[in-house]
């Protein structure tokens, strides 16, 4: 494969997962507008989910806690928070009820062990390293493949380990909306009118962790591309 072919291949999965990144995120934030209007059972608060939900699962160490920003809720294993945004903390609909349980789902994951989540906790401190050193690493081998290809190889192995994350974070995601859809309708908050928005939402944030992942996979083949031909 010539250089200029694997050039016009990189440029055109550039643009495709360019695209696709766009219309996911665009019909993310649209699916949260709408569905921020469907009133959760009762009016609870995002904040009421998230403790119940974990109380459910006897889960009584993890601290609830409101941060600032759209998008930003996260659950942190090293502080054993559930960090929930402002809107979601406060939100008395099923957009910030399915997120409030989708970031419970994490931690009822480190409760119970969940193998996934073992996994992608090893490989944090290991991929927060690679993060800081590899664009120069791989920015360098690129310009010196011919003399010391070994740079290169090592820009590639990190942003390989970045790639495996971004894949090993999908099955952790993706199962904890099953633990957050299972529990809302267990704990009677899934009814016929909120069911189907909380699975929608939850769906529609998951494809964000799918063109991350399918993004990195294209950028890393087209490294090892470019290692092959000029070394």
């Amino acid at each position: 494969m010539t250089g200029q072919t694997t050039d016009a291949l990189y440029w055109i999965l550039f643009i495709i997962v360019s695209i696709a990144s766009y219309v996911v995120q665009a019909n993310l934030t649209r699916k949260f507008k709408k569905y921020s209007s469907v009133a959760t059972p009762g009016g609870m608060r995002g904040c009421d989910i998230a403790r119940r939900m974990l109380e459910d699962n006897g889960i009584h160490d993890v601290k609830i806690t409101c941060i600032q920003g759209q998008l930003t809720d996260h659950y942190n294993p090293e502080t054993n928070t559930v960090n929930l945004s402002t809107d979601v903390y406060n939100g008395t609909n099923i957009t910030a009820a399915a997120v409030a349980a989708h970031e419970c789902g994490h931690a009822v994951q480190h409760a119970k062990d969940y193998a996934p989540v073992k996994m992608r906790s090893a490989m944090v401190p290991v991929v927060s390293f690679s993060s800081k050193i590899m664009s120069w690493v791989l920015l360098a081998g690129i310009f010196l493949v011919s003399v010391f290809p070994g740079i290169l190889l090592a820009g590639i192995v990190m942003f390989a380990m970045t790639t495996l994350f971004s894949f090993i974070t999908l099955p952790v995601e993706i199962d904890a909306s099953r633990r957050a859809l299972a529990w809302l309708d267990n704990a009677g908050l899934a009814t016929r009118t909120t069911a189907a928005p909380a699975r929608d939402a939850l769906k529609a944030a998951a494809y964000t962790y799918v063109v991350a992942a399918v993004s990195s996979l294209g950028t890393l083949c087209y490294y090892i591309l470019i290692y092959l031909r000029r070394r």
